[in-house]
């Protein structure tokens, strides 16, 4: 199958009306890398693949497929595929008929048509299907069908814009993991929309965190996690979200956070001098109970998830009652341990588990 590395230079996007979708988005994408776009809905990443795939033209920048100059290209002559959340499957074509088309459109020899639907249908474990029409099929039958009609053009880049949206949360587990064993089977070089993290960090090489156009950060996904550029990113990127809040420097021979008049937790040594406030983050998973006689900050319980293995806590980081504008924490604490609204608790974090953000 061709292959060929993706390069954006410097694309801007800007509608009629003003609205910047696309703000100085530079990236390159190697060939066969699967590279995934994640970010809140109208960051940017659908707009990016329209682009990509000819469907719009670009303000500025440069779009490269290849060694090849190609915004100005139609189209047909990129030699790209595109798989919807949709599917977009022909309703009164068979299986068969589905991933014949696109090489009858373009006049291919029976024998190779053939060859390549074959190939496909065996990668793809659609043979006993393969005269049923789409409404015969279930929602992964058809997303396996359309990455077939994709694949069957052997195109050189592959796009893909959120294809697991409309399939259920196990559906989605088991295509998300043939997605990425085709991607390895195939070599195929691979651009992936979605706003789902765990798509984004199970799926692919490297991550592209867009925030209103703009690239926030590019990173393998335990970079992303572990050192998270802003605190947009660490704030994104974690289920639940990582806790971001502002606290106060209380300086001296220990340095501590301070946050409502409690020290969380002290700085380690390493930490870059600041001002008198900074921005802070925790993940849920780096607090714990705090037992007796170990150091720890006060915290009064909002509510309790339990999940059997594990119970996200809700709670206001302070003994005080959370004034209305006040942004719940969240820990993530191991077990089922009961909690009582309203009941005080003592958390503790380890230092080298604080997030600090210019």
């Amino acid at each position: 199958m061709p292959m060929a590395s993706v390069a954006f230079e410097h694309l801007e996007k800007v509608y009629p009306n003003g609205h910047r979708a696309l703000q100085d988005f530079t990236l390159e994408v190697g060939d066969g890398e699967l590279v995934v776009l994640v970010g809140p809905s109208g960051c940017g990443k659908s707009t990016l693949l329209r682009v990509l795939a000819g469907l719009e033209e670009p303000s500025a920048g440069i779009l490269r497929i290849g060694d090849r100059v190609v915004n100005h290209l139609s189209p047909q002559a990129r030699n790209i595929a595109m798989v919807f959340q949709d599917y977009a499957l022909y309703p009164t074509m068979t299986v068969r008929g589905n991933l014949e088309f696109p090489l009858r459109m373009r006049r291919l020899a029976k024998a190779e048509i053939e060859r390549r639907v074959r190939w496909v249908v065996t990668m793809l474990d659609l043979e006993a299907v393969l005269e049923h029409l789409p409404r015969q099929l279930s929602g992964g039958q058809r997303q396996r069908v359309a990455m077939g009609r994709a694949l069957v053009r052997e195109p050189a880049v592959f796009l893909l814009d959120e294809p697991l949206s409309n399939l259920d949360a196990k559906l989605r587990g088991q295509v998300r993991a043939e997605i990425g064993e085709l991607q390895r089977r195939t070599g195929a070089t691979m651009i992936y929309v979605t706003h789902d993290q765990v798509e984004a960090m199970t799926l692919g090489h490297r991550i592209v965190v867009l925030h209103q156009g703009q690239i926030q950060q590019v990173a393998d996904p335990k970079t992303l996690y572990e050192r998270p550029a802003n605190p947009f990113v660490a704030g994104f990127i974690g289920t639940p979200p990582m806790n971001v809040f502002l606290a106060e420097l209380r300086d001296g021979p220990d340095r501590h956070l301070v946050v409502h008049g409690q020290a969380i937790a002290p700085l380690p040594p390493h930490a870059a001098r600041r001002g008198p406030t900074l921005r802070a983050g925790i993940r849920p998973e780096a607090l714990r109970l705090a037992g007796p006689g170990e150091p720890g900050f006060r915290i009064r319980v909002l509510h309790a998830e339990y999940l059997g293995h594990e119970t996200l806590l809700h709670f206001h980081p302070g003994p005080d009652p959370p004034t209305a504008d006040a942004i719940p924490w969240t820990a993530r604490l191991p077990g089922m341990a009961p909690f009582a609204r309203g009941e005080l608790v003592r958390l503790r974090v380890d230092p080298d588990q604080v997030y600090l953000f210019d």
